[in-house]
């Protein structure tokens, strides 16, 4: 359990970081923050209901208000969230300044994310595409990686009118998977329901306020990348950590700051992380096809973050950005292309592309922990899923 300063200093920060949204929604010119998800805000969903906006007149005025948080957590009981705290007011603190008198794009990534300030190297994306490619002829496919992905995707796509009936059932077999290790405290009524749409900046989002996973259907799809995005924003993921941290805070184990889901902060890495180790978590990790499609999607995270960084470190034109996205992609098409664009032009948005880059390895440094010892799982699911974490902070859980 938490202590009751921990859940007081809650109370305080909530407000504080809906202050800092508040401030830059007035910048983009939007409105007061409702129920609903917003991707193009700091709090991208509120599920308070009872918690305001702190007053913060400007920039520096936040950065003062976070500077004093992070002071004040210095005296909290828990190390893990004496160090997470301190993390999200830096975080907030890169933030401001950014938005007062701008920060330099690798700055950006590690003031507001707290990880390596450099993109996937050649070395490790090549790595990964050498671990795909015996896998992938193990399979049967023969000729060169592009030939290999070439026949692995026709063989398993899903056609745009079919996919929201295959995500259906893949968020069913999901959820009885997910039930069976990890407690959602929730009826399946209460689950996520498949929204198709196209010309976002995003392969899929999960819109908890709404229960609606928005699926982007202008990529290529396949069977593991749909059992990949079923997992990574209903269950175990994104539906499941929203859930745990409602449900907690309303229980009073989990502090204020719970309720809200914030970009471009300490917990975005892991927050996608425990996503991403959920298909670990569920079973779906062994089939050799699976193990494509995970391998394949750390590997597109990894090109996300060279592209953002030749587009906003290196000053490369979004031409130049795009042919190589589409030379190195390997699958799914213009279509996921165009999404990943989309993506990493937007300024408040790039350099998110690092906590995918970096989220699924530090999860899974902690997970494979407790992988293989059941009765070890429940305490790191506590730990993991109620209350908020960054990659370091969850390092803290007891090995």
């Amino acid at each position: 359990m938490l202590s009751d300063a921990t859940l007081s200093y809650g109370e305080d920060l909530a407000p504080a970081l809906l202050g800092l949204d508040a401030l830059y929604a007035d910048e983009q010119g939007k409105g007061e923050h409702g129920a609903g998800g917003d991707i193009e805000r700091l709090v991208v969903l509120n599920m308070s209901t009872t918690h305001r906006p702190l007053e913060l007149p400007s920039y520096a005025a936040a950065r003062e208000r976070f500077a004093e948080l992070r002071a004040t957590c210095a005296s909290l009981p828990e190390p893990d969230r004496r160090l997470y705290y301190a993390q999200v007011c830096d975080s907030a603190i890169s933030f401001a300044t950014w938005r007062e008198s701008g920060l330099p794009f690798p700055d950006q990534i590690a003031g507001f994310l707290h990880v390596p300030a450099n993109a996937a190297t050649g070395e490790e994306l090549d790595g990964l595409k050498a671990a795909m490619r015996p896998i992938l002829a193990d399979l049967g496919y023969s000729g060169d990686l592009a030939s290999q992905f070439t026949a692995w995707e026709d063989r398993l796509r899903i056609q745009p009118e079919d996919v929201r009936a295959v995500l259906d059932d893949l968020l069913s077999a999901a959820w009885d998977r997910t039930v069976d290790v990890l407690e959602i405290p929730s009826e399946r009524s209460d689950g996520m329901r498949v929204e198709t749409v196209s010309g976002v900046p995003y392969n899929a989002m999960c819109d908890y306020s709404r229960r609606l996973i928005r699926l982007n259907i202008e990529p290529i799809l396949t069977l593991p990348g749909l059992r990949h995005l079923a997992v990574h924003e209903g269950y175990p993921g994104h539906y499941v950590q929203f859930k745990r941290r409602e449900v907690g805070y309303a229980a009073g184990i989990s502090p204020a700051d719970v309720l809200l889901s914030v970009v471009n902060t300490a917990s975005s890495t892991t927050f996608e992380g425990i996503a991403d180790v959920g298909l670990d978590v569920i079973g779906w990790q062994s089939d050799l096809d699976d193990r494509v499609g995970a391998l394949l999607a750390r590997y597109r995270s990894g090109i996300g973050t060279r592209a953002a960084w030749r587009l906003h470190a290196e000053g490369w034109s979004p031409e130049r950005v795009r042919e190589e996205l589409i030379r190195d992609a390997l699958v799914g098409g213009e279509g996921w292309v165009d999404a990943r664009m989309r993506f990493i032009s937007r300024h408040d948005r790039a350099a998110l592309i690092w906590s995918y880059w970096h989220g699924e390895p530090s999860v899974s440094k902690v997970w494979s922990q407790v992988r293989d010892h059941s009765e070890r799982r429940k305490a790191y699911f506590a730990y993991a899923y109620d209350r908020m974490h960054s990659p370091q902070s969850l390092t803290f859980f007891p090995g």
